[in-house]
């Protein structure tokens, strides 16, 4: 999964808050001081939809949208893949860069290694 625009992060954030919105309904909760475009808020809302992360039922003449993960799922879906695509890209580099950036706080050491045993134990 790839990491959301500017607009699509707000767009998200409404729904996230607020699911089963119409494209006016998501356009009206989007920064009610700054008034974006019918057909930007739909562009957005449809594309998000072909990204998989909403799903859309017709309602009359409107689709409703609701998010297919919440926030909190979606944050570890991304973190996950940049995890992966780091370690792909830099091995054992990319790995000793997490542990250096984690070196900094020895509660995210411990958590790292807590992690570590808890997936030895697991196999």
């Amino acid at each position: 999964m790839s990491s959301l625009g500017e607009l699509e992060s707000r767009v998200m954030d409404v729904v996230w808050a607020e699911p089963d919105l119409t494209v006016r309904e998501v356009s009206e909760r989007l920064e009610p001081d700054r008034k974006r475009a019918y057909t930007t808020v739909m562009t957005t809302l449809d594309r998000l939809h072909r990204k998989g992360l909403l799903e859309r039922v017709k309602d009359g003449l409107a689709w409703r949208y609701r998010a297919t993960m919440d926030a909190v799922a979606w944050e570890q879906s991304v973190a996950d893949q940049l995890a992966i695509d780091i370690l792909r890209a830099h091995g054992e580099l990319g790995l000793a860069a997490f542990v250096d950036a984690a070196g900094t706080d020895d509660a995210l050491l411990d958590r790292l290694a807590q992690l570590i045993e808890e997936r030895r134990s697991a196999r």
